[in-house]
């Protein structure tokens, strides 16, 4: 199984794809999708939208693996990553595959068991889980890579549970 990990962004947006093997993760695609700040958000979406697209047809995932938005005291920095995840969804809806949400709690959990671990402590798992010389940086890239594990270990236990 191949999973998109997306941290959404106006400015940068992380994105990474895992594949998972019999409970086994490997990074096979990391990169930050970033829009000037000194252009128009229409045209920043647009940035967003066409590299997500291309990226989608490169790796072929199964599944999308997003942040779930929650409210912010900033109205504005909601809205505006609320386009973003607008045009993420439309771009990964369009490529037909299927959109998975996490909140931070989960992800938090997901990958340490606490879930009001710091980014250094989720940056050190993903380093040791995806058996990786350094953290990944951006924190956007980081980012979306939890997100990414977080379904490969949420789809195993559903799938578990199943049987």
């Amino acid at each position: 199984m191949i999973v998109l990990g997306i941290d959404p962004g106006i400015a940068i947006c992380g994105v990474v794809g895992v594949k998972d093997i019999k409970g086994k993760q490997t990074l096979i695609f990391s990169k930050e999708i970033t829009t000037p700040s000194h252009t128009s958000s229409s045209s920043r979406l647009v940035t967003i939208y066409n590299e997500l697209t291309g990226i989608l047809k490169e790796v072929h995932p199964d599944a999308v693996a997003i942040e779930k938005l929650f409210f912010n005291t900033n109205t504005k920095t909601a809205l505006i990553v609320g386009e973003a995840r607008g045009v993420i969804e439309l771009a990964v809806c369009q490529h037909g595959t299927h959109i998975f949400e996490y909140t931070p709690l989960e992800v938090k959990m997901s990958l340490t068991g606490y879930g009001r671990a710091d980014k250094n402590q989720i940056q050190q798992m993903i380093k040791s889980i995806l058996k990786l010389p350094a953290i990944l940086k951006p924190d956007d890239v980081a980012d979306a890579a939890a997100i990414a594990l977080t379904h490969c270990f949420s789809y195993k236990m559903k799938q578990s549970t199943k049987k």
